[in-house]
């Protein structure tokens, strides 16, 4: 290892054979109630010296092997453009092969950059955003305290969009409990429809550091997640959508693109239905897994 990280370290499945840059630590907006991925950090910008210095740290034999990098921590793009633009003008210094630069970015950090800094970034190779939605429903982003309205959020990912970036855009099964599951379903599906994002994936509701939040919603049970899920593709529409539930947190695992594979995709969840209530026990039970170590 030629830098040391700061744990927790966090990224994307589709990530995994990047090379991580920790260009800050923590979340920008480390308020949202459900999630527990930062809540022990304090958010810091890393400086631009320390940053290069790391970049430049790598051993010239293994440079021409990478190919993709992702910034970090949880909010990357909130970095001064300035020093973002210097930080990705050195990647594809030092890494020749380098294609394609990816990070998360907070609806914090995508209302600061203007569509001229972000089409300033994807020149740079920063092509993919990771952006968590969460929920269409704007009754539900109130009660996790997201900090933006359903709208406002399809504003930014449209200019962001607009600006050449491919977006990666998350929701969480589960999020609203029993009392808003079909609204955040169909809002969901109603919101990622308008914007036709090119990944669209789904998580599922899990405990980490976040149990003062658990207490504020009736959990889904795994059959009440599955249709959930039924509700939420039947209604979404978008258009050359790239859809996944690949994360640990999942127990169906779906892969598919909208509009081709969308019967497809219902199909599998209905046949998961059916197997379920076989199971009257599992189909009640309320999903356990949760993240021990983090």
């Amino acid at each position: 290892m030629f830098f040391r990280y700061h744990e927790p370290l966090f990224r994307p499945p589709s990530e995994a054979g990047s090379l991580i840059f920790q260009i800050t630590i923590g979340c920008s907006q480390n308020r949202c109630k459900f999630c527990g991925m930062y809540k022990m950090k304090q958010f810091r910008v890393r400086s631009l010296d320390e940053v290069l210095a790391e970049v430049r740290s790598i051993p010239p034999h293994y440079r021409p092997g990478v190919r993709r990098v992702f910034l970090a921590d949880g909010d990357a793009l909130i970095y001064p453009q300035e020093g973002l633009e210097r930080i990705l003008d050195e990647l594809s210094e030092v890494f020749p092969s380098l294609t394609r630069v990816g990070a998360y970015a907070s609806p914090n950090s995508l209302n600061l950059k203007s569509g001229q800094d972000l089409a300033a970034l994807r020149a740079r190779k920063l092509r993919i955003l990771y952006y968590g939605l969460e929920s269409g429903d704007a009754a539900t982003l109130r009660l996790i305290d997201k900090g933006f309205d359903p709208e406002q959020m399809l504003e930014q990912c449209r200019k962001a969009m607009a600006a050449g970036m491919k977006l990666s855009i998350t929701a969480i099964l589960g999020l609203a409990g029993r009392a808003r599951s079909a609204e955040h379903a169909a809002a969901t599906a109603k919101w990622i429809t308008a914007l036709s994002p090119e990944y669209f994936s789904l998580l599922t509701m899990f405990q980490r550091h976040n149990d003062d939040f658990l207490k504020l919603i009736e959990p889904l049970s795994h059959g009440e997640i599955l249709l959930e899920t039924r509700e939420l593709l039947q209604r979404l529409a978008p258009q050359g959508t790239i859809l996944r539930s690949n994360h640990v947190s999942n127990f169906l695992s779906l892969a598919g693109s909208y509009p081709k594979d969308r019967q497809r995709l219902i199909d599998t969840v209905e046949a998961a239905l059916i197997e379920a209530k076989r199971d009257p026990r599992w189909y009640a039970e309320i999903p356990s897994y949760q993240e021990e170590y983090y």
